[in-house]
């Protein structure tokens, strides 16, 4: 069975205006896309969270660690809050993911060198079948790479064993 996990898309990553995520508002609305299609087709959804920890602007007392407004999740749509890259580590990720017999993951979120890439390698290691959304995560410039170079960089690399990488327009479920 296939599931939708939607990673660290949470309201602290879109707050300074000055840093905003690489086609952020683009891959908000194909997020949003793929999460309506998801709920026709009566594939779970799960979101995961980030907290950050005291201090950090994503921590679960801070305004930024709530989901974009744009990606709410429905009633019963799991949320889990995680403190490591890995969303699998320390997380019930893997008993709530068992419990719906799902072994076919399409991840997307933020961001791409960081959560992205850490879970999917997770999820590749724990034996499920991981789809990334090849723009349907998104990241950062940073003072070495432009956000476009790491996305493509992470496309490339996690697609090549770990992962299909496809368009969210091609995805179905």
């Amino acid at each position: 069975m296939d599931a939708l996990i939607v990673i660290d898309m949470q309201g602290g990553m879109f707050a300074d205006p000055a840093m905003q995520p690489h086609d952020g508002d683009a891959v908000v609305a194909r997020i949003a896309g793929l999460i309506a299609s998801a709920r026709a087709a009566s594939t779970p959804v799960i979101f995961i969270q980030h907290d950050g920890g005291p201090g950090d602007s994503l921590s679960r007392d801070q305004p930024g660690f709530a989901l974009h407004p744009a990606l709410s999740p429905q009633p019963g749509e799991p949320i889990i809050t995680k403190t490591f890259c890995d969303a699998f580590q320390q997380t019930n990720l893997a008993e709530t993911l068992a419990a719906r017999q799902i072994d076919r993951l399409t991840l997307c979120g933020m961001q791409t060198e960081f959560c992205i890439d850490t879970t999917c390698r997770a999820a590749f290691a724990r034996g499920f079948n991981v789809t990334l959304v090849a723009d349907g995560h998104t990241t950062f410039d940073n003072e070495i790479l432009p956000a476009a170079t790491i996305i493509r960089h992470h496309n490339q690399t996690l697609g090549s064993g770990f992962a299909a990488v496809r368009a969210a327009a091609a995805i179905t479920w």
